[in-house]
């Protein structure tokens, strides 16, 4: 299991280890084990059209895992000053995402199923989702 949880501003890929025998394979998530923080809550995003761009948005305290348990997506990370991009495509590969992030999903494939998991229950006043208001909480 991957132990070494340092962030970099605009994330960082999560080995998970992939346990199986001639049955079939299993990854376990497990909180501060090879998730570095508490699940209070998992969602995943299905059916989305290749041509659609999901997120756009920040976060200001949310601390967030994404696998792509099926099938293909890409991400877009900016943390102010440098934007990366990510292509989730294995499920024993997870994108960390903390601190004051922008981003934005793209380029679904048609079965792509992305799992997300999060330290904090859904709350309406921890996004940002004006881009300016990002840049500006960003460097003020």
């Amino acid at each position: 299991m991957n132990s070494n949880f340092n962030n970099k501003p605009q994330g960082k890929i999560l080995d998970l280890s992939i346990m199986g025998d001639d049955r079939g394979s299993l990854i376990a998530l497990e909180k501060f084990h090879n998730v570095p923080f508490d699940i209070k809550r998992v969602y995943y995003i299905f059916d989305t059209k290749k041509e659609v761009r999901r997120g756009y948005h920040a976060h200001i305290n949310l601390k967030q895992l994404a696998i792509c348990v099926h099938g293909s997506c890409k991400f877009l990370l900016d943390n102010g000053d440098t934007i990366n991009h990510f292509t989730l495509n294995s499920p024993d590969k997870g994108l960390l995402i903390e601190g004051l992030i922008w981003r934005e999903m793209y380029d679904f494939s048609s079965d792509c199923v992305l799992m997300v998991l999060a330290d904090s229950y859904y709350d309406k006043d921890d996004y940002i989702q004006n881009y300016n208001q990002f840049k500006q909480s960003k460097f003020s």
